[in-house]
């Protein structure tokens, strides 16, 4: 396949984007520092600075959605909540609106999302049936999957990826939290009883490649089977 990647050197973009190329397929990605990315992604891959130059993608077998500004990088101010919403907003429109301009779009757009969806619901095991919490997390996801389904065609299938924390040995949340539990400063937070939705980057990189290559769609919680208490991760940590 012709792979279109956004956000391919991110934490589960850089896991992705090897697999993908010992697979076979041919990896274009997306970004604004195509040095920088080719020393994280290698010379097999051919990058591209932006969209702006491209008027189909025509060219493109399957669209792999992954970029955004990093969710628990800065404090939600008011400027960082715009920025986290429009960085996932508008490259996502602008991939849909590419697809939708394409005589022969490509079979498959999918999509980040987060178990942000579903907002903060306590202590409680979430399902489908649960209606979601009415907060910033849930706009910023419900919007960003809203945008990618108008990408959904009887020629192209969209799937929406509410990934939960991914756990990977070098980087992501786990970078920022080891150093201070080796420090053994690490421990529950508050009560200890709030649930964590996680899933291990080789899990995650899996699911993807599963999208990929059969005929489904709709929204994926790319999650672990068992959420876990704060006490009882940090406790395994």
């Amino acid at each position: 396949m012709r792979i279109l990647i956004t956000g391919g050197t991110g934490l589960i973009g850089s896991h992705l984007v090897p697999r993908l190329l010992a697979l076979g397929h041919s990896v274009t990605v997306i970004t604004r520092s195509p040095e920088r990315a080719r020393r994280t992604l290698g010379d097999g891959v051919t990058f591209s600075k932006g969209l702006d130059d491209r008027h189909d993608l025509n060219d493109i077998d399957a669209v792999i959605n992954l970029a955004g500004e990093p969710i628990a990088d800065k404090r939600w101010s008011e400027a960082q909540k715009a920025r986290l919403c429009n960085s996932r907003w508008e490259i996502t429109q602008k991939l849909v609106d590419l697809i939708k301009a394409s005589a022969t779009p490509p079979s498959v757009l999918i999509s980040g999302s987060a178990t942000g969806y579903y907002g903060d619901l306590g202590e409680v095991v979430v399902t489908e049936e649960e209606p979601p919490h009415n907060e910033f997390t849930h706009k910023l996801c419900a919007r960003w999957e809203q945008i990618a389904c108008g990408a959904l065609s009887d020629q192209t299938r969209v799937c929406l990826l509410r990934t939960g924390v991914v756990f990977a040995p070098k980087g992501g949340v786990l970078a920022k939290m080891l150093p201070v539990f080796r420090l053994g400063l690490g421990g529950p937070i508050g009560s200890g009883r709030q649930y964590l939705a996680w899933i291990h980057i080789d899990d995650m990189v899996n699911g993807i490649l599963w999208l990929l290559d059969n005929d489904l769609r709709g929204p994926f919680n790319m999650v672990s089977p068992y959420p876990v208490h704060n006490e009882r991760f940090a406790h395994a940590l």
